[in-house]
């Protein structure tokens, strides 16, 4: 697996992908020796060009593992541009964030225009620290944004498109320890109302709050406090007609998906909050988890939630008469889990009383408008199978969507009058312009459903067969494969374009990404698989989907690898551990030890390992840093210095 370098420091590998796979680990020998690859031109000695490939020579047979690709380390490693929040401005254009890879990852603001516009200056960065994930880093009204600046945390305000520079808007504390997320602009105050992590006493336990911050001048003023006590906080929205504020809430040991609550609060005339009421998540009897409150142009509340059916559907406020009442029901997932802040996975067309959203079912996105006054829904066809967020205008939205051919993208879609047809669709912003290059060697995902090891119980995975126009496999042959394990554990993966994939795909690998037991999308008894038993489900379900697969004749059980990322990562080395399904394996900074896992983890994820794992023996048990003696193949281990998530346990033990 020493070929993860090639996603992982590119600039070291200039040495082939089945090269340093056979010089890292000499046991997993391709069962053929490599064969020679077509003959090419000078000009494309190194690889052949997506042209050439597809210019309709007959494909070369050569072993599975072997072929010759142009997505190269270089190619994956800078490929893409990361994408964070977006919004609208006053002026009804799109800015957005993107992080740049030749700019060390650098989180711009970036404004819509015949040419994009970077709307912050070189020096600074918009991302936010707090809970770790970040998110909700900025907010914007009219033509000003307010952002907050990576380098020391604090909140600027800036003019967008005047030259000026960002004026601090909170205090200087000496070191980047107080951070803010998921603000907005509150229309009946001269403020911005904001989550703030307070990291000053304890790094591992932050203090967070939900604060005001005033605008009314050029004064920097120390954030004044409207709701504190619990240990959570995110959300904080603002009812557009009246003088109140929704937002959620959660403590330990919870974690947002598991139990939250949604309360209302109405601002006094000197703008603290009053007369708080729960609206949903307090009833001992009804567990459930809200999430993304929002105001209609009405004044009337709505939100996500899982009551009942297990599955996050839309829902309404009745507040006369204190109801929580379905808007759209289905068993599917209209929201994600609160990893990060700023989910925006529906929004009310301007003033109209329609809404445009986004739900998971079954390994795919849909888009739909449902008209809140009569009830119906119009579902909406685009070229994206997978969505996420979304902003609206007036008759037209910008939506974050990709598809298993069309990389991470932003699209602008307009709608006819009614609101219920698409009449226009168009990409502004695509996070890898130059990939469509190589699509003669993309491998299309296949979602399959397959038994997990409890009788009767089905889990979810995307499977990529080997693809290259220049070579075909040997007919008595079977193609290797890469299982990935996301991480998380409570995440999902999904079936879209990704060159990390495709690197492996388009050499002659197969490649399969399990969404175990454990995973979202699938519903709440889906998600709770996992509860005390992370290292089982996981790992039995990734072992079960690669044996389903060689059963089924696409794989060769000689070949089967795994590799993961993080909570990934530990379903990898667990699986190596504790099973023999695989014969070699990856961790990108994964975790050996779960106890000091638990012991050194922020205080987002501090009570997270205990519904996961359970007991002390338990905790043990299922560390694979106990267990080094049952690794049996080989195992390559990557840790970054900076990771201050899973800690750093000196992986050269397991080598």
């Amino acid at each position: 697996m020493a070929t993860l370098l090639a996603s992982i420091l590119p600039a070291a590998c200039s040495t082939s992908a089945p090269a340093l796979l056979l010089r890292a680990f000499p046991r997993l020998r391709l069962r053929r020796p490599l064969a020679s690859p077509p003959r090419m031109s000078s000009s494309s000695a190194t690889s052949p060009s997506p042209a050439n490939a597809a210019g309709g020579e007959k494909p070369t047979a050569a072993p599975f593992g072997s072929w010759r690709s142009p997505i190269t380390a270089d190619v994956v490693s800078g490929a893409s541009k990361r994408l964070g929040d977006f919004a609208l401005a006053g002026d009804g254009r799109l800015l957005w964030i993107e992080g740049r890879p030749e700019e060390k990852g650098r989180m711009v603001i970036v404004k819509e225009d015949d040419k994009p516009v970077d709307v912050i200056p070189q020096e600074f960065a918009a991302r936010t620290l707090a809970q770790e994930y970040g998110g909700g880093a900025f907010a914007v009204q009219d033509n000003v944004v307010v952002f907050s600046n990576y380098k020391d945390q604090r909140l600027y305000k800036q003019p967008i498109g005047t030259g000026s520079l960002p004026v601090p808007l909170t205090p200087d504390y000496g070191a980047p320890d107080v951070s803010y997320a998921d603000g907005v602009f509150d229309p009946h105050f001269s403020r911005y109302i904001t989550v703030m992590e307070d990291r000053r006493t304890s790094s591992l336990n932050p203090t967070t709050t939900i604060v005001s911050i005033n605008l009314s001048n050029g004064d920097v003023h120390e954030p004044k406090v409207l709701i504190s006590g619990n240990d959570f906080y995110a959300s904080p929205r603002i009812d557009p007609t009246r003088k109140r504020m929704a937002w959620i809430e959660w403590g330990h040991p919870n974690m947002p998906w598991d139990k939250s609550e949604l309360w209302v609060g109405n601002f006094s005339e000197s703008g603290d909050l009053t007369e708080r009421v729960c609206v949903a998540g307090n009833n001992p009897m009804l567990v459930e988890s809200p999430a993304e409150p929002k105001w209609s142009p009405k004044g009337e509340l709505f939100f996500v939630t899982d009551r009942g059916s297990g599955f996050w559907n839309i829902y309404k406020w009745v507040e006369h008469t204190n109801e929580v009442v379905p808007m759209y029901t289905l068993d599917a997932e209209f929201t994600r889990p609160l990893w990060v802040f700023g989910i925006n996975s529906y929004d009310f067309l301007g003033k109209s009383n329609h809404i445009v959203f986004t739900y998971r079912r079954l390994g795919r996105s849909y888009l739909g408008v449902l008209d809140c006054d009569s009830g119906s829904v119009s579902l909406l066809d685009i070229p994206f199978s997978d969505l996420s967020n979304v902003v609206t205008g007036n008759d037209y939205f910008y939506i974050e969507g990709a598809s298993g051919s069309i990389p991470l993208s932003i699209a602008k879609v307009t709608l006819d009058e009614n609101k219920t047809e698409v009449i226009n669709f168009s990409i502004v912003w695509s996070s890898s312009p130059d990939v469509m290059q190589f699509r003669s060697f993309f491998s299309t995902p296949e979602f399959i459903e397959f038994p997990t090891s409890s009788p009767g119980q089905k889990a979810y995975a995307y499977f990529y067969p080997p693809l290259n126009p220049m070579f075909q496999g040997l007919p008595d042959e079977k193609p290797p494969l890469l299982v990935k394990t996301h991480g998380g554990p409570t995440a999902e993966t999904r079936g879209v374009l990704d060159l990390s994939v495709q690197y492996w795909t388009s050499r002659g690998w197969a490649f399969l990404d399990v969404n175990y037991g454990g995973s979202t999308g699938y519903g709440r008894e889906y998600r709770e698989r996992l509860l005390k038993k992370w290292g089982i489900v996981d790992v039995d379900d990734c072992c079960s989907c690669a044996r389903f697969l060689v059963e089924n004749g696409k794989v060769d059980e000689q070949r089967l690898c795994i590799t993961g990322r993080s909570a990934g990562g530990y379903t990898t080395l667990a699986s190596l551990a504790f099973r023999d399904t695989f014969k070699a394996g990856a961790s990108l900074y994964g975790i050996g030890d779960i106890t000091l896992l638990r012991a050194e983890t922020h205080k987002f994820e501090s009570h997270y390992m205990d519904n996961l794992v359970g007991n002390e023996s338990a905790y043990y048990e299922r560390s694979p840093i106990n267990f080094v003696n049952k690794f049996t193949c080989p195992v390559i281990l990557f840790q970054g210095l900076d990771d201050k998530v899973g800690p750093d346990y000196k992986p050269h033990i397991l080598s």
